[in-house]
């Protein structure tokens, strides 16, 4: 298994908005090791969306290298990126994500389904989760019917079905009061320590911020500090 999961190499990215150049990030180094469980924080615009992005794949960056699980992504085709996301990393999305005419169960099932994991034990794993992220009443209600932290629960156990090596989560608790989106941590934290997955959180709650055994801050596109706490 290779030691650092994430590892980043003066990674800039540039917006243009119109006739405004804006610099996401600016030259950002970032070592993430195996079975780490980090918060990136800042303050909005600092750049922890714009890293997280090109981290998943989701985005590229202008330069820099990104090696994630073990892969390059310089020479990556975009279906051979697509296959290493699917495979290796897990995403939980500020705004859920979750596909509206599927189910709980179904959503869940659904990145398995396309990794081609066979129809039962796709089903007891999913089941599995959802009683684990405590939804074990929610199994076919569709994203419509489900509060908003039923909904972010749903997505983090869709995230993390599969065992990917990494997850990555954009304000996880952004939509969520303090009793589910702690509960919601410790489910996560309970994976970072039975299954050594990688998290990598962007936040800026306190709660997250504490909960996180490292730190990484950062400002105007740049890490300004970062500190271990285990």
């Amino acid at each position: 298994m290779h030691r650092n999961c994430v590892e980043c190499r003066d990674i800039i990215k540039t917006y243009h908005q119109g006739k405004i150049c804006v610099h996401a990030l600016n030259g950002v180094s970032l070592s993430i090791e195996q079975g780490e469980f980090v918060a990136l924080a800042g303050p909005s615009g600092s750049g922890k969306t714009s890293l997280l992005n090109i981290i998943g794949g989701l985005d590229k960056a202008d330069s820099g290298s990104v090696i994630v699980t073990g892969k390059s992504f310089e020479n990556l085709s975009d279906s051979k990126l697509a296959k290493l996301r699917l495979n290796n990393i897990g995403f939980v999305f500020q705004s859920y994500n979750l596909i509206p005419v599927l189910s709980a169960l179904e959503n869940v099932e659904y990145v398995m389904l396309l990794q081609g994991v066979p129809a039962e034990e796709r089903y007891e794993r999913s089941i599995q989760i959802l009683n684990d992220t405590g939804l074990e009443d929610k199994y076919n209600s569709r994203p419509a019917e489900l509060s908003g932290g039923q909904q972010q629960r749903v997505a983090v156990a869709r995230a993390i079905v599969s065992n990917p090596m990494l997850v990555l989560a954009d304000e996880p608790t952004a939509n969520l009061d303090s009793e589910t989106g702690m509960g919601l941590l410790e489910i996560m934290k309970k994976m970072n320590r039975l299954k050594k997955v990688t998290f990598l959180f962007s936040t800026h709650d306190n709660m997250v911020m504490d909960f996180a055994d490292r730190l990484v801050l950062m400002k105007d596109g740049e890490i300004v500090g970062d500190k271990n706490k285990v």
